[in-house]
Parts: structure tokens; C-alpha cells; sequence
């Protein structure tokens, strides 16, 4: 009654050989049927494979035992080997099995094939718990009072040339983007760095695209712009600026360039820049992750970044149902590595740490006028 491709359906659905259906159905046709609408004797049909193979249970338990996870506590287990994987061991130590049946089989154990899950962030800090209410709190307070308060971040660093990217999009049938079979850094025409600023409450993203290495400057260099570009325009009143931040990369913590950096920015904006930094291993709570990039990675998906100028349109192009708008621009300065930063110069940042780990959180405000 299916028509064509029926047949692979029920088998699909039921387990039963494709062959075992043709047959049954010659029966049909041919009137083979007993009183009471049946096909086939009481009793007739293969055995269930627990009376015709006994030791079949005792055989797949030992094989998912030593590779069985979960809780042992809670009901659901699961195994991260596959069921063809399985009875072809099975197989190997005489069992005659359909990997459907040891689907079947798996499934009545109560076990289930599932992949692994991210959620562990390594060791938790004691205090991130109250780190992240510290944070809430202030960057609330700020944008109650109409304070700028913005997430950062670097994005994944992307080759630029005719290279792989993750992802699928919609193109004519047969026609796939043809794209290098090796990812070798030699052969890109260069490397896109980008440098994320995410407004929390305009829910809006900057996006400066460095070239040359991820550096506090080229940290500094992007909230500069995107103070100069949209900021300032904003919040033509702000007098502070809370910045939420991870521990590591060109904002990390422990940089004395990132600090310099800054009070350089405060200077030149007269703005009081106070930091926070989320806990070692917490960089995935940072909002600019799940409230910009992911986004970005969804735009460009299954497109080749094949030039700097496909790396900002995409960018640009990114929009949510939420009404996020992304704005991109390419910052073609050179960063250089390793700029050494005396204890002189880290001693003039007019740095106030506060009580609750300074280093994690502190302000830095513009310098004092030698006049007064």
C-alpha cells in the first residue's frame, strides 16, 4: 500500500529483513492465510533471540560493561560504542546478530548511544560564584544609570584564503565551493583576528578586525574605535566605562601592556575604565560569546573566507530575531609581540583595586593633572 520505497520503510521501522517482508507478502498475495486472519501457525516464526541464544545478554554486557558511563546513581547509562561496532564483536565470539537487534537489546538494558557534553570548566575558583554576582551587580548598576557597560573578547582566529570553513549554506545542486584540501597557514594570503565589543544594552557588536597578532594594543586599539565610532555617540554623558573581561589573552589580568593601555584610552577619553574579570575557566559565561560570535560562526558557515573584505561583509551581515546589529571594520596596524613594560611605567597607571580581588576587579582612572 506504500508503493515504492515502502518496503524499505517497514523494514527501516519494524528490523525485520527487507527479504522476510517480500516474502510475507508473496504469502498475502497467494492467499496463505490460516482461520482468524492469520499467516502463520501458533507458535511459528523465529524465536525471540533471548531463548534462541542465551548466552547473547550475558555476551553484550560484558563488551559495554568496561565502556558503560553515567551516574550510577540514576537510571540512564549509556555506551559509546555502535551497535554495527558491537555485533560485529558479537559476531567474532559466535553470536549470529543484526545490529538492530543489539539496538533492541541495548534499549531494553536501558542503556542508550549518546556523545559527550561540554559542561565542565576544569577547577571552580571558590569565589566564581561571587565573582559573577559582583559582576551583575555593577554592570547593572551601570546601565541603570546610563553608564556604557560592554562584554570583550577575541574570536577564533580565522586563515583568510580559499580554505575549508565548518557549516553548510544553500547553493545549486552539484555545485559545492571548491576550497584547499589542507588548512597550511604558508598558503593563506594572511590572518584575520578578530576583536569583539559587545554593547549589553544596546545589544549591539564591534568588531575590529586585526591582521597582524592578538596583543593588548590591538585589545585597547578596538574598544578605542569602537568608543570613537558608536560609543561616545551613545552615551554622550558617560563618565565611566565597566568592562567585562576574560583572565586571558590581550586582556588578560596579568598584563602590564593591558593596563598601561588603558590608562592611555582613560586619558584620552576622560572616562573612568573599571575592569572585571571572569574566573580562570569561566570564559564561556562571557555574554560577547553567546550574544556575538556564535552568531558571526552561523553567518559565515560553509563559506570560504577567501579575503578580508568576505570577512567583514559577513560580519556585518550578522543580525538576530532579537535585533542584534553587528558593525566590522579591518584595522590593517601592525601589533607588535612581547613590548616590554617597565616597573616605572605600570607604577604611573592610576590604578584603585578593589577589595574584592583586586586582581580580577579594578578602575583605572585618567591621570591626575600635574597642575593641580
Amino acid at each position: 500500500m506504500l508503493g515504492r520505497g515502502g518496503i524499505a520503510a517497514v523494514s527501516r521501522a519494524s528490523g525485520i529483513s527487507e527479504n522476510t517482508i517480500r516474502k510475507g507478502m508473496l504469502e498475502i498475495a497467494a492467499g496463505e492465510r490460516l482461520e482468524g486472519g492469520r499467516v502463520r501457525r501458533r507458535g511459528g516464526g523465529r524465536k525471540a533471540i533471548a531463548q534462541s541464544d542465551p548466552e547473547l545478554m550475558v555476551a553484550l554486557e560484558r563488551l559495554v560493561a568496561e565502556d558503560c558511563r553515567g551516574d550510577p546513581m540514576q537510571v540512564l547509562l549509556w555506551t559509546s560504542k555502535s551497535v554495527r561496532r558491537l555485533a560485529g564483536e558479537l559476531r567474532e565470539q559466535g553470536h549470529g546478530v543484526h545490529f538492530t537487534t543489539v539496538a533492541a537489546v541495548l534499549r531494553s538494558l536501558g542503556l542508550s548511544l549518546q556523545s559527550n557534553r561540554k559542561a565542565l570548566e576544569g577547577n571552580q575558583h571558590p569565589d566564581r560564584d561571587l565573582q559573577f554576582r559582583l559582576i551583575n551587580e555593577r554592570v547593572s548598576a551601570a546601565i541603570a544609570a546610563g553608564q556604557p557597560a560592554i562584554s570583550i573578547d577575541t574570536k577564533k582566529k580565522e586563515l583568510v584564503g580559499e580554505f575549508a570553513n565548518t557549516g553548510r549554506e544553500w547553493r545549486a545542486k552539484g555545485d559545492p565551493i571548491k576550497v584547499s584540501t589542507h588548512d597550511f597557514p604558508s598558503q593563506a594570503t594572511g590572518k584575520a583576528i578578530p576583536y569583539g565589543i559587545y554593547d549589553i544594552a544596546c545589544n549591539e557588536g564591534f568588531v575590529n578586525v586585526g591582521i597582524t597578532a592578538e596583543t593588548a594594543q590591538l585589545a585597547v586599539a578596538s574598544i578605542r574605535a569602537w568608543w570613537q565610532d558608536l560609543g561616545r555617540e551613545r552615551y554622550p554623558a558617560a563618565e565611566a566605562l565597566q568592562i567585562t573581561a576574560d583572565c586571558g589573552g590581550g586582556n588578560g589580568n596579568r598584563l602590564r601592556l593591558w593596563k598601561v593601555e588603558l590608562q592611555k584610552l582613560a586619558d584620552e577619553t576622560g572616562l573612568t575604565i573599571h575592569v572585571h574579570h571572569f574566573p580562570p575557566g569561566t570564559s564561556k559565561w562571557n555574554k560577547i560569546e553567546h550574544r556575538l560570535f556564535c552568531h558571526i560562526s552561523q553567518t559565515w558557515r560553509g563559506r570560504p573566507l577567501i579575503s578580508y573584505q568576505v570577512i567583514i561583509n559577513s560580519i556585518a551581515a550578522t543580525t538576530t530575531n532579537t535585533g542584534l546589529k553587528v558593525f566590522a571594520r579591518l584595522d590593517e596596524h601592525d601589533y607588535p609581540r612581547k613590548i616590554q613594560v617597565s616597573d616605572s611605567e605600570l607604577a604611573a597607571v592610576n590604578l584603585t583595586p578593589d577589595p574584592f580581588h583586586p586582581e580580577w576587579n579594578y578602575a583605572i582612572s585618567p591621570s591626575p593633572d600635574p597642575a593641580t
